[in-house]
């Protein structure tokens, strides 16, 4: 691997997806990621499906593909003398070191904060849990559904109050994700310039409020309280899902200019007195949804999309999963990468975000096997002496 984090080794605790959803991105980016997980069974997204890939008798999750591509895999039991041996090498030797345990289980185990930079004063270390690791509900166990609930994502979701919906996606735990290994990103930083390594800490709850954005403030400061508006933005109109001839399209049109060149496009009036202002649109969002699908349904998606692409108005189509993963975009930034996995041959998986000028030729590892480099590992280990590396 190549990438701004060539030559960072990062130790991984993690398991099921937030912490492995971090780890992964700074595997993206370059780091040596070494996930330690327990022997017997590993992280347990291993065995979470169906969906499953391979043969009967030795299946794959792909759960577990989705969130642990180019990492190394050692089984380690933290409570067994051996295994902690093996832990303190690791954490003497690695840059970053990644958990998403409940709050206090590494202090129960002797792994304090203390001890780890007592053993490696220059460890970035990265906390992730579910609702914090303070305050008064800080040891709760943490799930991506709970903490969208908790943290009012399903107050906003869906078509009314009544009607509370999760989001599809696990979106707690991939911006807890995110926002880990930003954090990591940014505390090596700091240790270039002190020399120590320092510790960040983030939360499914303070990622999900941190992405309330517009409906926070909605209640922050205009103490209005948000509710669902289903397929279509609370603060601005026409914007969201509309039926046409043949199924769905989406309309985004975000200020005046756009609702000017939008409005003929239809054969509406864009002066008339109800829809004039975005205002008076929002306040009479269901009169103009009416108007539009009217007029929408004279045509197909094909059509009315290839009309709004020409008067430069921001619309498309809702596609299925499959056909994001088929779709030429997608493809072309990098969002579907091939792998070559020792049990189930060549593989897509879902690729990463960034793009980095200079390491486009990234040719990603597989998801590992449990324990498949207990040998490689431990053997890098004896050449580093066990001892942490004095590394600028």
């Amino acid at each position: 691997m190549s990438g701004p984090l060539d030559g960072i080794v990062v130790l991984d605790l993690t398991r099921a997806l937030a912490g492995p959803h971090a780890t992964m991105m700074l595997g993206d980016m370059g780091a040596r990621v070494i996930k330690v997980e327990l022997p017997g069974g590993g992280d347990e997204c291993r065995h979470w499906g169906p969906p499953f890939a391979g043969q009967a008798d030795n299946p794959v999750g792909t759960y577990f593909l989705s969130c642990n591509r180019n990492k190394e895999s050692v089984t380690c039991d933290l409570r067994s003398d051996e295994g902690r041996e093996l832990f303190r090498q690791l954490a003497a030797t690695a840059d970053v070191l990644v958990e998403n345990f409940r709050t206090g289980v590494l202090d129960r185990l002797g792994f304090t904060v203390g001890w780890l930079h007592e053993v490696n004063p220059r460890l970035v270390i990265c906390s992730i849990t579910g609702f914090g690791h303070d305050g008064p509900e800080g040891d709760r166990p943490g799930y991506d559904q709970i903490v969208q609930g908790e943290a009012g994502l399903m107050s906003v979701t869906g078509t009314d109050a009544e009607h509370p919906v999760k989001c599809g996606l696990s979106i707690a735990d991939v911006l807890a994700g995110v926002h880990g290994a930003l954090g990591v990103v940014a505390a090596l930083h700091e240790r270039a310039a002190t020399g120590k390594g320092g510790v960040v800490r983030t939360s499914l709850l303070a990622s999900v409020v941190s992405a309330h954005a517009f409906q926070g403030t909605r209640w922050t400061v205009a103490r209005e309280v948000p509710v669902p508006a289903g397929n279509h933005h609370p603060s601005i109109s026409p914007y969201g899902a509309f039926r046409c001839a043949d199924g769905m399209l989406q309309v985004a049109v975000a200020n005046e200019a756009q609702w000017l060149r939008f409005a003929p496009v239809l054969g509406l009036d864009p002066a008339e007195d109800r829809f004039s202002r975005n205002e008076l649109r929002v306040r009479n969002r269901d009169q103009l949804t009416e108007a539009i699908e009217a007029a929408l349904a004279a045509g197909d998606r094909a059509h009315w999309l290839a009309l709004l692409a020409q008067a430069d108005v921001p619309a498309g189509s809702i596609r299925s999963i499959d056909e994001v993963y088929q779709w030429e975009q997608a493809r072309s930034q990098g969002l579907v990468v091939t792998v070559d996995h020792p049990v189930l041959g060549r593989i897509e998986l879902p690729g990463p975000a960034l793009r980095f000028d200079g390491h486009q030729d990234v040719q990603h590892r597989p998801p590992p096997l449990l324990g498949q480099h207990d040998a490689s590992v431990r053997a890098w280990l004896a050449e580093q002496g066990g001892s942490a590396r004095s590394r600028a």
